[in-house]
């Protein structure tokens, strides 16, 4: 059984990302769960991955869930899209998170709820 990216022909990857081991939008900008949007449709001439990126972020879609879809390392899918973004044809976002402490429970409630459940 083979498995997708890993086992890729790596002149194929070498080609995919012209050779580069670095996004030019930076290695900090897209991480695992980095939501990407489409802000264009596939233009004629493009290269094949990044057309397919296109097509598939037309909704919020995850940096994890683009490799698993193009079958393609997380690495290798990050220059990509460094490429998209620099062109503007996608943005990019994280998942909003909690609001530092103030979204967080009363530790008070979570040690009565720790007490209850030890009780059962």
């Amino acid at each position: 059984m083979t498995r997708p990216g890993r086992d890729e022909d790596p002149d194929r990857l070498y080609t995919v990302t012209g050779g580069r081991s670095r996004s030019v939008a930076g290695a900090d900008t897209f991480d695992l769960v980095t939501l990407v949007v489409s802000e264009s449709a596939p233009v004629r001439g493009m290269q094949s991955e990044h057309a397919a990126i296109l097509r598939i972020c037309r909704f919020p879609t995850a940096v994890v869930e683009l490799a698993s879809d193009l079958g393609l390392p997380v690495s290798v899918v990050r220059i990509l899209l460094g490429d998209l973004l620099a062109q503007g044809k996608i943005t990019a976002r994280h998942p909003r998170r909690a609001q530092t402490a103030d979204a967080l429970p009363d530790p008070d409630i979570l040690k009565q709820v720790l007490v209850g459940l030890r009780n059962i």
